[in-house]
């Protein structure tokens, strides 16, 4: 039988300042991608992998997030958690252990990606290592905008660095993780935190990469959000959630 993980953390209270005047009325998670609300499409493809329950972070129009999640239909249990002041995606999670419980893994997405990959095979990966954190992958056109990782023959990750001057390698974070329960040990207990820059170069040797196929892209520029708008598959074409 398929393992499924059934709980996961969508990060979805960025400004979005670079998408503004758009952001100015919108959330950055409700930006239309082809009519479609980005947060709409994080709701597929949870519900695809078989997630049952989502936390998910606001911050600037709140009122606005809550109000589409109260009148969307989806089979999700979803939690609203509301930061006054942000976290960070690190400090999020780290404030809501509580949400995770007795499960042994779960999710964590960026939402502000707009992504169609192969996420079965990835959790699939998950289950042959023993680290705490399985970091999903892709090559981008510029690295040194990025966190990059090195790995070894079993994908384990042996260099991270955030945003580096010379990248030692063209794989770079995605946004995407799957954590083991044990990933708690290695957060703060409170405050801002960040998994780039606070939390993954202590964990070199105990997380594993994979390089996602499929499409993958931050639209939180107006260069990449129109680029969104042309060449957008959707979740029914190329590489599959499920």
């Amino acid at each position: 039988m398929e393992y499924r993980v059934k709980k996961a953390f969508l990060l979805v209270a960025g400004l979005g300042t670079r998408l503004q005047p758009l952001t100015n009325r919108v959330p950055k998670c409700l930006v239309p991608i082809r009519g479609t609300p980005l947060l709409r499409i994080w709701f597929d493809i949870c519900e695809r992998l078989g997630v049952e329950e989502v936390l998910m972070n606001t911050h600037h129009l709140a009122e606005v997030v809550e109000t589409w999640v109260k009148q969307e239909t989806t089979r999700l249990r979803v939690h609203l958690y509301h930061e006054k002041i942000l976290l960070g995606s690190a400090g999020t999670v780290a404030a809501n252990r509580e949400f995770v419980g007795t499960d042994q893994d779960f999710y964590v997405f960026y939402g502000d990606n707009l992504m169609c990959a192969d996420l079965s095979s990835f959790t699939a990966f998950h289950m042959t290592h023993p680290g705490v954190l399985t970091v999903g992958l892709f090559q981008p056109a510029r690295p040194e905008s990025c966190g990059i990782v090195t790995l070894d023959a079993s994908g384990c990750v042996t260099h991270f660095e955030e945003k580096p001057d010379r990248p030692q390698s063209n794989l770079a974070n995605a946004g995407i993780y799957i954590a083991r329960r044990s990933l708690f040990d290695f957060l703060p207990r409170n405050g801002f935190a960040d998994f780039g820059r606070d939390v993954m170069p202590g964990l070199v040797g105990r997380m594993w990469g994979r390089l996602l196929g499929g499409y993958l892209l931050d639209i939180g520029t107006f260069e990449n959000y129109q680029r969104a708008q042309e060449d957008w598959p959707g979740l029914q074409l190329g590489v599959s959630a499920t």
